[in-house]
């Protein structure tokens, strides 16, 4: 696991309210546009790292772990479609004889759609505290696709 090292010193105000803003705004898009979507949370989250990654380490930190974050909850969620999708398939194409197996198997995936989701919330919730406070925060499940 990699890690990011900050300065001794606390972030300034304005450092803070950026880094918890992107915590914020991210999950906030990503809200009203279905969070299932989740890229409209991402674009928030880059659009803060591309106009801060060279002028404070602090939020450009905050902003692209929101970037992976988001991204990673995408796609996440995009698998979870997929595999409704089959399930679906699957139920269809055996007649319906099929959900003696489908059945629970959806149950399951509802259950991690609902566990995505407040993975979700929550995640963005206590990085935006964390950054608020000046320390740095790692999503968990997060890919690191935009690297340090």
């Amino acid at each position: 696991m990699q890690t990011t090292t900050f300065p001794d010193t606390l972030p300034t105000d304005h450092s803070r309210q950026w880094a918890a803003g992107v915590h914020i705004g991210a999950l906030l898009l990503a809200l009203l546009t279905s969070w299932m979507s989740g890229l409209a949370g991402a674009l928030v989250a880059g659009i803060v790292y591309m106009a801060k990654r060279d002028d404070d380490a602090f939020v450009a930190a905050h902003a692209r772990d929101a970037l992976n974050f988001h991204l990673s909850m995408f796609l996440y969620a995009c698998a979870l479609f997929v595999a409704a999708i089959a399930l679906l398939g699957a139920t269809v194409l055996t007649l319906g004889i099929g959900a003696i197996f489908t059945l629970p198997a959806g149950v399951l995936l509802a259950v991690a759609a609902v566990g995505l989701a407040m993975l979700w919330l929550i995640s963005s919730i206590v990085a935006a505290v964390r950054a608020w406070n000046g320390e740095h925060y790692r999503h968990p499940m997060t890919l690191r696709l935009f690297g340090d």
